[in-house]
């Protein structure tokens, strides 16, 4: 149990100084957001869990194509807030079109060989 709250508080903290950071420079919020902080950790509370190189290859693997329909979210997102559409819809907009290219790429992946 207190290795799981290790876990919590210092990705919690991450997030935190992120946000943080983006109340007083939003470029450079931005940028300590869009570093893969949580797989980064996650890779290391999974190799501290599991040290085994070809399950961690796979998961590096499947997060690099597990990010590529992220990132449409972020060009969406504000697209939509500049042209007045309210915060938490354009949040759920964005969220909502990153599930449907979750699904897709959940979908078409596999038909193309890609380690999901």
């Amino acid at each position: 149990m207190g290795y799981l709250a290790v876990k919590s508080v210092i990705s919690a903290i991450m997030i935190a100084l992120a946000s943080e950071m983006a109340k007083r420079y939003p470029g450079f919020g931005a940028l300590i957001a869009s570093l893969p902080l949580v797989s980064v950790l996650g890779m290391i509370w999974l190799w501290h869990d599991r040290p085994d190189p070809e399950n961690m290859a796979a998961h590096a693997s499947a997060t690099f194509w597990y990010v590529l329909p992220s990132l449409p979210m972020f060009l969406v997102i504000p697209v939509l807030l500049r042209h007045g559409v309210p915060f938490w819809i354009g949040l759920g907009g964005g969220c909502l079109l990153t599930i449907s290219l979750y699904m897709t790429m959940m979908w078409v992946g596999p038909r193309f060989g890609l380690p999901l």
